[in-house]
């Protein structure tokens, strides 16, 4: 009988803090599962970006272009850029571009711009090149 207590006691000082040896096996297989999720998460994290740079336009456009490409569909302002490196004290991402959002705000705001197509922002990139390249030609 003192056997069994002490293997008991001598479990439970092996244990993480606030483990109890009933429960045991069970925070065992749950910080295994929460591993599993976190390396998945990571995989997809590191396989997301790339193809979403293909997506939208990579080789003939560079992360800024696309980047600033997106902010200017997406807030309807053709004066956007994105600011690489970040200021690290500067407003949120976006949020100089709120005002001229055609969304309809509110709890759940609706976007109004369209849906944007594969490789379409290579598209749209050249268009307002070759507008503002009028603009300077006629000016």
């Amino acid at each position: 009988m003192t056997t069994s207590v002490e293997n008991t006691e001598e479990r439970a000082e092996d244990l993480p803090p606030g483990t109890t040896p009933y429960y045991a096996r069970m925070h065992k297989w749950i910080k295994r599962a929460v591993l599993v999720c976190l390396v998945a998460l990571v995989i997809e994290g590191a396989f997301t970006l790339p193809f979403m740079a293909v997506y939208y336009g990579y080789p003939t456009l560079s992360l800024t272009e696309i980047c600033s490409e997106l902010l200017k569909v997406r807030y309807s302002d053709d004066t956007l850029e994105c600011q690489v490196p970040y200021p690290a004290f500067g407003p949120p991402e976006g949020a100089e571009g709120k005002d001229t959002a055609q969304d309809e705000w509110g709890i759940q705001p609706v976007p109004q711009y369209n849906r944007i197509g594969f490789r379409e922002l290579v598209q749209i990139h050249q268009e307002r090149e070759a507008r503002e390249a009028a603009q300077d030609g006629t000016s």
